[in-house]
């Protein structure tokens, strides 16, 4: 499929989404948050795609929310419970847009080669690795225009880096230097410029797509709720995980490929097929 606000392309098991507005500094129309998840979620239904590139051109990775999400002066008012409630609703399901990138049954990676503004800290936050360049920097904008962040910055920055650094850069709306936002844990990785920083990530990506899918979307999954629960249930939940998804086919090959120093043939994730949805 083609798409109004970014470009969508695979190598293999490794897919890339591209913003491609570079003229408006990537910044979010309307459209884009439709046509994210409907992209992310049908990567990761099919079932072929075992990693996710997020990267972007031009010198700004993204400037966040398009001035035209705004222009519609309906879709902003809160004059009444009843509108009120709508707006809430509205605004849930931009969150939805960059949960689709922690359901999503494959790692996905941000590569930023320039500075990462508002809506941007949002979605770089839902994904489960961040490599920059040294050029980039990112920014919570929102605390500078009079509102909060609202689309999951202010829910997941805090558990990827200290929880007062993280109210620090929402409370002052200051910018966070790639070298900061590196030694504080957010970033994997600063890479001297674009082209250093896509061959870095296309290793990484390499890699991680030449794992078992089965195992690698396990670990993600596990790794997602022991975020948002307990030690204890944690543990039991992996357990329960690790016998629903047990493969001996998988070990055994991932030991004769070490072996053998060649590539593993795994099992393949299955498609997931939605009712409703055309086959």
């Amino acid at each position: 499929m083609s798409y109004t606000s970014f470009a969508l392309s695979s190598d293999g098991p490794i897919a890339r989404l591209t913003l491609n507005r570079p003229d408006k500094r990537n910044t979010m129309t309307p459209a884009f948050w439709r046509e994210l998840p409907d992209a992310v979620n049908a990567l990761s239904d099919a079932g072929e795609i075992r990693v996710l590139i997020l990267d972007a051109q031009g010198p700004v990775f993204t400037a966040g929310m398009d001035i035209s999400v705004f222009s519609d002066p309906n879709a902003l008012t809160t004059d009444t419970a009843a509108a009120r409630q709508a707006f809430m609703d509205a605004a849930m399901s931009l969150q939805d847009a960059f949960t689709a990138f922690e359901r999503a049954r494959f790692p996905v990676i941000a590569a930023m080669q320039g500075p990462c503004v508002g809506g941007g800290v949002d979605m770089v936050t839902a994904c489960d690795l961040r490599y920059a360049t040294k050029d980039a920097w990112l920014r919570i904008e929102e605390t500078n225009i009079g509102m909060m962040a609202d689309v999951g910055t202010l829910q997941r920055l805090p558990r990827l880096i200290p929880s007062g650094i993280a109210l620090e850069l929402a409370y002052t709306g200051e910018t966070l230097s790639p070298e900061r936002a590196y030694a504080l844990g957010l970033l994997n990785g600063v890479l001297p410029d674009e082209a250093a920083l896509k061959a870095h990530v296309n290793a990484v990506a390499a890699r991680i797509a030449s794992r078992p899918p089965l195992t690698i979307a396990g670990i993600k999954k596990s790794h997602l709720y022991s975020r948002d629960h307990s030690v204890a249930d944690s543990l039991e939940h992996v357990m329960t995980l690790q016998a629903s998804i047990w493969n001996p086919h998988d070990i055994v090959e991932a030991m004769a490929a070490r072996s053998e120093k060649r590539d593993g043939n795994f099992t393949p994730l299955a498609p997931v097929r939605r009712l409703g949805r055309d086959t």
